[in-house]
């Protein structure tokens, strides 16, 4: 994963950490100590080192899919529907890691390092090049 090595940089210098520890299964909360202030800062680093936009709430928006608001969540739990759907979407995470019930508030401790490279890579895939690029 190429855009691995930068990230895992990005995230160590955000919270400081040593980089050894920046693991692609690292949760950022609960492996590396993130508290969610660090996401804001981890994402603004990922959007300018990669000339990315990552909208704040991207994450779980794209991991409810298909599903309306009350089909991936009900009172801050998340559904059954929904919970089967975050694991689909949340691949990197082992499976021992999600909670049942699972509350919409912690789906941010699923969060890994691998998480954050593959939204880089959506990202990086989703935006168009930039007006004075030249054609391949």
């Amino acid at each position: 994963m190429a855009v691995y090595p930068k990230i895992a940089d990005i995230i160590a210098s955000a919270l400081p950490c040593e980089v050894e520890k920046v693991k692609l299964d690292a949760s950022l909360i609960d492996d590396l100590g993130a508290q969610s202030i660090d996401f804001l800062d981890i994402v603004f680093r990922l959007e300018r080192a990669f000339k990315v936009k990552i909208p704040r709430g991207k994450i779980i928006e794209e991991a409810r899919g298909n599903l309306t608001q009350a089909e991936f969540e009900q009172a801050g739990v998340v559904t059954p529907a929904g919970l089967d759907r975050l694991k689909t979407f949340l691949s990197e995470v082992p499976p021992a890691r999600f909670a049942s019930p699972q509350k919409v508030a912690d789906i941010p401790r699923l969060f890994t390092t691998e998480t954050f490279c593959k939204i880089v890579i959506r990202q990086q895939h989703a935006t168009p090049p930039p007006a004075d690029a030249k054609p391949a």
